[in-house]
C-alpha cells in the first residue's frame, strides 16, 4: 500500500491526473480494509485554520497520527495573526506578515501544509480567485493541501468519490443528482463544485436542482459542460427537485449560498426565506433508482433532511464522514510517499 509522489499541491482535484486520482481512490479502499504501516514516522504536517472545522480538522489530524506522523495545529483566531496574500502590496494595513514569508518559514519546519483559508469578503468574482490558498501553493516549498476555499473542497470530493464507489461499484453511467436544500446558514458551493467535476471525470451523469438565484459558478459549470461532452455524459440543471431525483442512484443534499448575493447577508436571507419547501424527504428519494442519500455535513436535521431519511438505510452520511479519514491517508502517502 504505497504510492509514488506525483502530486505537488492539492488546491483542487484539477491538480490531479485521472491516473493519480484513480490510484489515490484505490489506495483509500485498501487502507480502509487493512491498517497502514506507520510510514510517515518522522514526518510532520502543519495545519492552519482561518475558519472553524470539525470533520476536516479531526479526520486530517487522525490520518497523520495513524500513519505514524505528527501534526501541528494552528488556529488563526488564537495562535497567529492575519496574513497578507496580495503580491507587491505596501503592507500598511492590519496584516503584519505576508504569506510569502510565512510559507517560506513553515516549509522549513513541516513536510506538508494543510490550510483552510479565511472567507474572502467583497464580490464573488474576487473571492473565487482563491488568492490566499494559491499564494500558499506558490510560495511553499512543501506540498500544500486546500482544506476548503471559496471555490474548491478537494478533500470532501475525494471522500465522496470513495463513498460513491463503495455504494455503487462502477460509476460510469450512474446518475448523481444534487438537490439544493433550505438552511438559514448556507454553505459555500465549494464541495458541490468539486464533486460535479470529479463525478463527471468518473463517467457519471449529473443533474443539479436549485431555486432561482442559486446558480453555481459560471466558469465551473462551463468546465463541467466541457467534461460532460468529452465523456459523452449528461449535465443537466433544473429548478424542479423532483425532476432532478428521477432515476437517480444518489441524491446529494446540500445548501449553498447564492453567488449573486455573496457578502450581502440581508439579501441572501431574504432569498432563502422563499425556499422553505426545498428539502430532501422520503418521497423525493423514492423517485430515484434505489437512491442513496449523501450530504457533506453539518446538516440541519428536519429542515434540510428529515431524521427518518438521515437515519435510514439509504443514508451514506456517516460513511462519507468516515471516508475523509481513509482518503486523506491515501493522499498523504501520495504526497509524501
Amino acid at each position: 500500500m504505497t504510492a509514488a509522489r506525483s502530486i505537488q499541491h492539492l488546491v483542487s482535484l484539477r491538480d490531479v491526473s485521472d491516473t493519480d486520482l484513480g490510484r489515490v481512490l484505490d489506495l483509500s479502499s485498501d487502507l480502509k480494509r487493512v491498517s497502514a504501516a506507520p510510514s510517515l514516522t518522522g514526518r510532520c504536517a502543519g495545519m492552519l485554520f482561518f475558519r472553524g472545522s470539525l470533520r476536516t480538522r479531526t479526520s486530517f489530524e487522525a490520518a497523520v497520527h495513524q500513519l505514524g506522523g505528527q501534526s501541528i495545529n494552528l488556529n488563526a483566531a488564537s495562535d497567529f495573526w492575519e496574513l497578507e496574500a496580495r503580491p507587491g502590496t505596501v503592507m500598511d494595513g492590519k496584516a503584519p506578515e505576508h504569506i510569502k514569508d510565512a510559507a517560506a518559514v513553515l516549509s522549513r519546519y513541516v513536510d506538508v501544509l494543510a490550510i483552510r483559508p479565511a472567507r474572502a469578503g467583497g464580490s464573488w468574482q474576487e473571492a473565487r480567485r482563491d488568492t490566499s490558498i494559491r499564494a500558499w501553493a506558490e510560495h511553499a516549498q512543501v506540498p500544500v493541501i486546500n482544506m476548503e476555499s471559496a471555490l474548491w473542497h478537494p478533500l470532501q470530493a475525494l471522500a465522496d468519490l470513495m463513498t460513491l464507489r463503495e455504494s455503487l461499484g462502477k460509476l460510469d453511467g450512474k446518475q448523481l443528482s444534487f438537490v439544493w436544500t433550505h438552511s438559514p446558514t448556507s454553505a459555500s458551493p465549494s464541495a458541490v463544485h468539486s464533486l460535479i467535476l470529479a463525478a463527471l471525470r468518473q463517467g457519471m451523469n449529473v443533474r443539479i436542482a436549485h431555486p432561482t438565484g442559486f446558480d453555481l459558478d459560471e466558469e465551473v459549470m462551463s468546465l463541467a459542460a466541457d467534461l460532460a461532452a468529452s465523456k459523452g455524459r449528461r449535465l443537466e440543471t433544473t429548478q424542479d427537485r423532483s425532476q432532478a431525483a428521477e432515476g437517480a442512484h444518489v441524491v446529494y443534499a446540500r445548501s449553498w449560498s447564492s453567488i449573486a448575493d455573496y457578502d450581502n447577508p440581508t439579501l441572501s436571507a431574504s432569498h432563502r426565506a422563499r425556499t422553505t419547501e426545498w428539502t430532501v424527504d422520503e418521497a423525493l428519494l423514492a423517485r430515484g433508482e434505489d437512491a442513496r442519500l449523501m450530504h457533506a455535513m453539518p446538516v440541519r436535521r428536519n429542515l434540510e433532511v428529515p431524521d427518518k431519511v438521515l437515519d435510514g438505510e439509504r443514508s451514506l452520511l456517516y460513511e462519507q464522514a468516515e471516508n475523509r479519514l481513509h482518503s486523506q491517508k491515501a493522499l498523504l502517502l501520495s504526497l509524501l510517499g
